[in-house]
């Protein structure tokens, strides 16, 4: 959508002629490392090159006006600086609340108001991060419009801290720090224990990245994302009887195998045998990826789904309905749902000549099996959250 168009509803919605500005934050897709980041392990996400638009103009007093043009019908939302706590009427808008929140509780002088219109191009629900797009591209323009100067991680780590305490989603850093740190034509290796990071160049040659939308909505908060977060919390708690260990992320395969019996619940060391055994595999997948090795890359990606489908339970028929149906076409080398699963999007690394016939085929196998058409689209991989000039 032409910025200029964004610009015209801003001035029409809020009925303000005042100079506006203009932010951008992505959303994001992580190629290998799934429910790794609050086990304390390794991830591999990229920032795409869609994802929330912000415009924005500063007010003379202490309200916030919020406005979606994709929640159109919700109308502008009203709060006042004074009255940031969650409130369930709010819907969409308590993800830039808990933001502007989040930055005065630090200690930012956040002294006046201003509106801000949205618009998203990221499918909602898709489990491509909306909710963290919206958080940095708040923050981002909170930074600009009141000329602060935050360490940008700083910034990451407040959008974690409103998923957690304010929307009460478990969630680790890594939509945050993929969205707030992304960078083009590059995905990012994150140790999210330490935050210690590298860039890795995508080098796909004849390879493309085709994202699968299942169209089938969640919402984190009421899926069992949670649970899964607390049974691999009892299988850490039930190891660090006997290892001295902080995560699930500090062990090796190795280790795992030789001490899994500590762990009480059989569902719970299904989720730590997950755990593990992708956080080993992410950090091979860097390692393909630098060699040129896509085939074996492509192998990883399919025992990661394998690993989410029987050990962490969290694919379901959508998902693995497209990456089965991926994996029997020609010129696909791997695929594997992506993000917190229950729904949402899978990827699969196709060659480019085939993929018109790639996205036939998967569509009609997906919607001879569940009713209704998946969505593709092409993953670029762009830059982290930013001011436009």
């Amino acid at each position: 959508m032409q910025m200029e168009r964004l610009i015209n509803t801003f001035h029409d919605i809020f009925q303000t002629n005042q100079e506006t500005r203009h932010f951008f934050a992505p959303g994001r897709i992580n190629l290998i490392g799934e429910h790794t980041d609050y086990n304390g392990g390794y991830v591999f996400p990229a920032s795409l090159s869609f994802g929330t638009y912000a415009i924005v103009a500063k007010r003379n007093d202490r309200h916030l006006r919020f406005y979606s043009m994709n929640f159109e019908d919700q109308g502008i939302i009203t709060v006042s600086l004074d009255q940031l706590s969650y409130a369930k009427r709010d819907d969409w808008a308590n993800y830039p609340k808990g933001m502007i929140k989040a930055f005065i509780e630090t200690g930012y002088p956040i002294d006046h108001g201003f509106d801000i219109l949205f618009y998203g191009n990221i499918p909602h629900g898709a489990g491509l991060s909306s909710s963290a797009s919206i958080e940095l591209v708040t923050g981002v323009a909170i930074e600009s419009i009141f000329n602060l100067s935050i360490d940008r991680i700083d910034m990451v780590k407040l959008g974690q801290k409103v998923e957690n305490d304010y929307i009460g989603v478990n969630s680790g850093i890594m939509d945050q720090f993929a969205i707030g740190m992304g960078k083009k034509d590059h995905a990012i290796l994150l140790d999210c224990q330490t935050l210690e990071y590298q860039y890795a160049p995508i080098k796909l040659d004849d390879y493309v990245i085709m994202i699968m939308n299942t169209n089938k909505r969640r919402e984190l908060t009421e899926s069992k994302y949670n649970e899964r977060w607390n049974e691999c919390a009892r299988a850490l708690q039930d190891l660090q009887k006997e290892l001295p260990i902080n995560s699930l992320g500090e062990m090796t395969i190795e280790m795992f195998e030789a001490h899994k019996d500590l762990i009480k619940h059989t569902v719970d060391q299904k989720r730590a045998k997950h755990a593990v055994y992708e956080n080993q595999r992410t950090k091979e997948a860097l390692t393909k990826l630098e060699q040129g090795d896509l085939t074996n890359f492509g192998l990883l990606l399919n025992q990661s789904h394998l690993s989410l489908q029987h050990d962490y339970e969290v694919t379901g028929i959508e998902l693995d309905t497209l990456v089965e149906s991926a994996w029997d076409q020609s010129g696909v080398l791997g695929a594997r749902m992506t993000g917190a699963g229950f729904g949402g999007c899978a990827i699969a690394l196709v060659n480019q000549s085939k993929v018109d016939d790639f996205k036939v085929n998967v569509e009609d196998a997906y919607k001879r099996r569940i009713g209704y058409s998946p969505t593709f689209y092409q993953a670029t991989i762009g830059d982290g959250a930013k001011e436009l000039i």
